[in-house]
This record gives C-alpha cells, sequence and structure tokens, in this order.
C-alpha cells in the first residue's frame, strides 16, 4: 500500500540525518533516545536507520518534558501510551502533561520554598550554623558544638580515607 505522502512526492520515512536537521536534536541523541526506547526506526537493506514522520512530533515532546525536567523514565512511560504508528495529537499532549502537572507542582513549591530560606543560609556562611535549614534541618548538628561542623566531618572523612 502506497503512504499519502508518497503520493505528494513526499518520502514517507526520513533518514536519521534529515531527522536530526529537523528536529534541532544531534544524530548521537536520537540513537539515545532509540537506545532508551523513546523512538524507534526502521533498517534498510543497507542497514541505515530510516525514521517514520511522526517522530518528529515525538521528538518535540521528548525536548519540551526534558525542558521542563521531566524524567526520561517518565517520558518514556507517557510515550508508551501513544499509538505507534500515528503522531501524538493535541490530545495526546495534554494527557501526557496533565499527568505530570502534580509532579511539576511539587518541585515549584519545593523550589520557591528553598529560594524564599536560602538568604537565611547563606547568611550564616559556615553551612552548618544552628539555624541553616538546608545544611542542618531540624538543628541536629547543634549537639556536635559551634563552627561549621559538617564541612569538618567531611574533611575528617577524607582524611580517613586517605590514611
Amino acid at each position: 500500500m502506497t503512504h499519502p505522502t508518497e503520493l505528494a512526492g513526499i518520502p514517507p520515512t526520513l533518514s536519521v540525518g534529515e531527522v536530526a536537521r529537523r528536529s534541532g536534536v544531534s544524530v548521537s541523541a536520537l540513537h539515545f533516545y532509540e537506545s532508551k526506547g523513546l523512538i524507534s526506526s526502521n533498517r534498510t537493506q543497507g542497514n541505515q536507520r530510516r525514521y517514520a514522520r511522526d517522530v518528529l512530533r515525538r521528538v518535540a515532546i521528548i525536548r519540551v518534558a526534558q525542558r521542563v525536567g521531566i524524567a526520561l523514565a517518565d517520558i518514556e512511560v507517557a510515550l508508551a501510551t501513544l499509538p505507534a504508528t500515528a503522531a501524538p495529537g493535541r490530545a495526546d499532549w495534554e494527557r501526557m502533561s496533565a499527568g505530570w502537572r502534580a509532579d511539576l507542582d511539587a518541585r515549584i513549591a519545593q523550589l520557591q520554598k528553598l529560594r524564599d530560606s536560602l538568604d537565611d543560609c547563606i547568611g550564616c556562611g559556615c553551612l552548618s550554623i544552628d539555624r541553616c535549614r538546608l545544611r542542618n534541618p531540624l538543628d541536629e548538628l547543634a549537639s556536635k558544638g559551634a563552627g561549621p561542623q559538617r564541612l569538618w566531618i567531611d574533611a575528617a572523612v577524607r582524611q580517613e580515607a586517605t590514611d
């Protein structure tokens, strides 16, 4: 059966170089995505990769998801829900992004909390003062005395490892 794009004079598949050029992703990144099962290709008789045109949209989804911090494992799970032979559409993207929203919201809240308490930590200067919520949450190091306890502990451990 002839693919509809062939009727319009457009080849139904793309070489790895064409996908790289059109998607803005390096050839090595495409090979990596393929090794992780995020995209797939077929091989010609000469063992060259050929990608269906829908791979361009899949690569776009991967890039956008990575850019906002979605882990490749989560992207893989989401892409596995898509039909293997069709380009993902708006509804597919809405479903995938809705699944990632709670995680993104939690990370945003965590980063905002970190941002809001960061100046308190930087103001201390030693990274383990009793009120530092980043390096010493719950004031666990106060019983060990004043000063940069974590830095001293880390240095002692490194010294023991070299002795």
